[in-house]
C-alpha cells in the first residue's frame, strides 16, 4: 500500500499539486486519470521519488519516503518496478540483456540464476525464444511486453506504469492492460497506472484517482465511474473516445 497525505508540489510560482491525499491499494490496479495538465505525471514522479514535495508525506506501507535514510531509499528502489511510456528499452542490448539489466544493477546473482529468472518472466509475458533479438526486430506490442518483463524481473512490491498503452492498437492495448492486472493479482503488487485512456479505466480500474488542476476530484472504481454524478468525472467520461463510440452505437440503435 502507498498512502499520500496532503502533498503539494510547485515549480517556481506555479503550484502543480495542491494538497492531494489518497491511498493506492495493495494487490489492485490503481489508476491515476485526468486531462492533460491535471498533475498526473508530477504525481507519479513524486511517488517514485524523482520529485520531492514541498509539503505532505508519501508512505510506502508504514514508512514515509521523507523519513528514509540513504540505505532505506536504496532498498525501496529495489522494490520498485517501472514501465515507461515509450518502453525505454536499450536499442543496443538484446531482449535478454534488457530484461537482465535490473538484476545486474540491484543483485549479485550468478549469471545462470539471472538467466533463469529472465527466461521465467519472458515466458510469463508470452515471449519465448526472443532472447537474442534486439528491440527493433520485434513489434511494438512485443516491446511493451519485454518492458513489463523487465519491470517485474526483480519481483517488485510496487509497480508503476506511465501510459502503458501509448502507441498501441486497441486489441494490443487490451492485452497489455489485462497482463498488468494479472501480474498485479498474482504477485499481490501495489500497481499504479497513469493513463488518460477510458478503455483502460473500464478494463482494469479497480481503484481510480481522478485529478483536476492538481487536486483530487474523485476516487472510486470502474463500477462507480458511470454511476456518479460528480461533474468532473462526467466531463472526463463524456470527452473520451470510448464514450463517443458507445454513444454513437446507442444513437444508431435508437
Amino acid at each position: 500500500m502507498i498512502k499520500v497525505e496532503d502533498v503539494h508540489k510547485s515549480f517556481g510560482s506555479e503550484e502543480i499539486l495542491k494538497g492531494i491525499s489518497t491511498t493506492f491499494e495493495k494487490g489492485k490496479t490503481n489508476l491515476i486519470i485526468g486531462q492533460s495538465g491535471s498533475g498526473k505525471t508530477v504525481m507519479l514522479k513524486c511517488l517514485i521519488g524523482l520529485f520531492r514535495p514541498e509539503e505532505g508525506r508519501i508512505y510506502y506501507e508504514d514508512k514515509a519516503i521523507q523519513d528514509m535514510d540513504e540505505e532505506e531509499q536504496r532498498e525501496l528502489r529495489e522494490q520498485i518496478g517501472m514501465l515507461f511510456q515509450g518502453g525505454a528499452l536499450f536499442d543496443s542490448m538484446t531482449i535478454e540483456e534488457n530484461v537482465m539489466f535490473p538484476l545486474r544493477m540491484f543483485t549479485k546473482q550468478k549469471k545462470a540464476d539471472m538467466l533463469a529468472r529472465v527466461n521465467e518472466v519472458l515466458k510469463r509475458v508470452d515471449l519465448e525464444n526472443v532472447n537474442k533479438k534486439f528491440p527493433a526486430q520485434i513489434s511494438g506490442g512485443m516491446q511493451k511486453r519485454v518492458s513489463i518483463a523487465r519491470a517485474i524481473v526483480n519481483k517488485p512490491k510496487f509497480l508503476f506504469c506511465d501510459e502503458p498503452n501509448s502507441g498501441l492498437d486497441p486489441r494490443t492495448a487490451t492485452l497489455i492492460d489485462n497482463l498488468i492486472q494479472e501480474i498485479t493479482h498474482e504477485n499481490d503488487i501495489t500497481t499504479v497506472v497513469v493513463t488518460h485512456d477510458m478503455n483502460s479505466v473500464m478494463e482494469i480500474g479497480e481503484n481510480i484517482v481522478l485529478l483536476k488542476k492538481g487536486k483530487l476530484a474523485w476516487q472510486g472504481d470502474k463500477e462507480d465511474i458511470f454511476k456518479t454524478d460528480n461533474k468532473d468525472v462526467v466531463n472526463f467520461v463524456y470527452s473520451s473516445d470510448l464514450f463517443k463510440k458507445i454513444r454513437n452505437v446507442q444513437l444508431k440503435e435508437e
